[in-house]
C-alpha cells in the first residue's frame, strides 16, 4: 500500500508540474508547405495529438491481429488448422503402425507424407501398412512417390522395398532389388547384410560363397560368426557337388580346390568332402584324404568315417588306424573304425574285441549293430538278438515311449 501511495503521489506531482509548465509556456509549432499544407498549433497540443494517433494505431493493429487469429481458428483451411491436421496425422499414423491398424496407419501416414518437406519415413511407414494388407501395388506406388520426393534416398527406399518384397514372399524380386543396389553401392554394409540373410534363408549356398569375400572385406559380420558361416557354406556347397545328384565329380573337385589351404585342413570340411567322395563311389580317394587329414590332426569324426571307406590296401589301412590307438585308445569312434577295418581283413576275433571295447566306452547303435551282425555270423544268435534290440532302443529311445496298437481280438 505504501508503494501504491508513493506511485500515486509521484504521478500527481508530475501532472502538476507538467500542467504548470504548459500554463507558463504553451509553446508553438508551425509546419508550412507553400500552397499545399499549413499546420500551426501549440507544442503540448501537438504532442498530445501524436500520442493519441500512436495509441489509435496500436489499437487497430491489435484488433487486426485478434481478427486474423480468430479467423485462423474458425477457417478450416487456415495455416494453423492445416498444421494441426498434419500433426494429428503424424501422431495417429505412428501409433496405428505400431499397433497394427494398417488401414488407418496408411491413410494417416500418407496425409503426413504429402504435407511434410522430408516425407521419407512417412512414405515408408505407409508402404509397410499397405504391404501388410496385401496391397502390393499400393505399397510400390508409395515407394515410387517417396523416390520422387526424395531422390537422394534411393538406397534407403530400395532396402525397404526389398524387405517388403521378402515379406510378401517375393524372394526373387527382393534378390533382384538388392543385386541392383549392390552394383550401385558396392561398399554398403546394409545391402550386403540383407543379401547374406536372403541367401541364408533360401539355402542358396553357391550365392553365399560368392558373397563371402565381400562380407569379409567390409566386416559385415563378427570374425567368429563369419568363420562359422564360411565353414557351413563350404560344407553345404560340397554337398551340392555330390556325384550322381545332379553334379559331376569334376564339379565336386572344383569346389574343393576353391578352398584355401587352411580351409582344406579344417575337419568339418574334410569330413564333408570325404563323405561326398564315398557316396560318389570314390572310396579310395576318400581314404587318402581322411588318412592325410588324420595324420595332420586327429579328429574323432574323421576317424569314424575312416572305417566306412575301403582303400587300396585294407591291411595298411588297418595298420594306419591302429597307429592312432596309442594316443586315442579311449575314443569309441576309433575303436568302432578298428572293428570295421578288422572285418575288412577277416580278423573276426580282433573285430569282436574292438566292437566290445567301443561299447564299453560308449553305448551307441552303430557298434551294437556291427557286433550283433558279427555274432550272428559266429553263431551266437541270442547275444546277437539282444544287441540288435539294444541298438534299436539307442537309435531312437522315443520309439519305446510310443504306445503300440492293441492286439486284435479273436472272435
Amino acid at each position: 500500500m505504501k508503494r501504491l501511495y508513493t506511485i500515486i503521489f509521484v504521478a500527481v506531482l508530475l501532472a502538476l508540474v507538467l500542467g504548470l509548465g504548459i500554463a507558463k509556456q504553451p509553446g508553438y509549432i508551425l509546419i508550412d508547405y507553400p500552397h499545399v499544407f499549413r499546420y500551426e498549433s501549440g507544442l503540448w497540443a501537438t504532442l498530445g495529438a501524436l500520442l493519441a494517433i500512436g495509441l489509435a494505431v496500436l489499437l487497430v493493429v491489435a484488433a487486426a491481429r485478434v481478427l486474423l487469429a480468430s479467423s485462423g481458428v474458425v477457417n478450416p483451411w487456415s495455416r494453423r488448422n492445416r498444421r494441426r491436421r498434419i500433426d494429428t496425422a503424424v501422431a495417429q499414423g505412428q501409433v496405428d503402425l505400431a499397433e497394427g491398424r494398417w488401414s488407418s496407419a496408411q491413410r494417416h501416414l500418407r496425409i503426413a507424407a504429402e504435407a511434410e518437406r522430408y516425407p521419407l519415413f512417412y512414405y515408408l511407414g505407409a508402404a509397410r501398412a499397405a504391404n501388410e494388407q496385401g496391397h502390393a501395388e499400393d505399397s510400390d506406388a508409395l515407394l515410387e512417390r517417396a523416390l520422387e520426393r526424395q531422390p537422394r534416398a534411393e538406397l534407403a527406399i530400395a532396402l525397404s522395398h526389398a524387405q517388403l518384397q521378402l515379406d510378401r514372399g517375393d524372394a526373387a524380386g527382393a534378390r533382384d532389388t538388392l543385386e541392383v543396389m549392390r552394383e550401385r553401392f558396392p561398399k554398403n554394409v546394409q545391402v550386403l547384410r540383407q543379401l547374406y540373410r536372403l541367401h541364408l534363408q533360401q539355402d542358396d549356398w553357391a550365392a553365399l560363397l560368392r558373397l563371402l569375400p565381400e562380407l569379409r572385406q567390409h566386416k559385415v559380420l563378427p570374425s567368429k560368426e563369419l568363420a562359422s558361416l564360411e565353414q557351413q557354406a563350404w560344407r553345404e556347397g560340397l554337398h551340392l557337388g555330390v556325384p550322381g545328384q545332379g553334379a559331376s565329380r569334376e564339379e565336386l573337385d572344383a569346389a574343393w580346390r576353391q578352398l584355401s589351404a587352411a580351409q582344406r585342413q579344417e575337419p568339418p570340411l574334410v569330413l564333408a568332402y570325404a563323405e561326398q567322395l564315398r557316396r560318389g563311389g570314390a572310396a579310395v580317394e576318400a581314404e587318402e584324404v581322411l588318412r592325410a587329414a588324420l595324420k595332420r590332426h586327429y579328429d574323432s569324426h574323421l576317424a569314424r568315417l575312416y572305417g566306412l571307406v575301403r582303400g587300396r590296401d585294407p591291411v595298411k589301412q588297418l595298420q594306419a588306424a591302429e597307429a592312432w590307438l596309442g594316443q586315442h585308445g579311449d575314443d569309441p569312434g576309433l575303436l568302432l573304425t578298428l572293428g570295421r577295418l578288422s572285418l575288412q581283413n577277416s580278423l573276426w576275433g580282433k573285430a569282436r574285441d574292438y566292437f566290445e571295447a567301443s561299447l564299453r566306452q560308449q553305448r551307441n547303435p552303430e557298434a551294437c549293430a556291427e557286433l550283433a551282425r558279427l555274432l550272428g555270423r559266429l553263431g551266437d544268435a541270442e547275444r546277437s538278438n539282444q544287441l540288435f534290440q539294444e541298438g534299436l532302443g539307442l537309435l531312437d529311445e522315443r520309439l519305446l515311449a510310443l504306445p503300440l496298437p492293441a492286439a486284435p481280438r479273436v472272435v
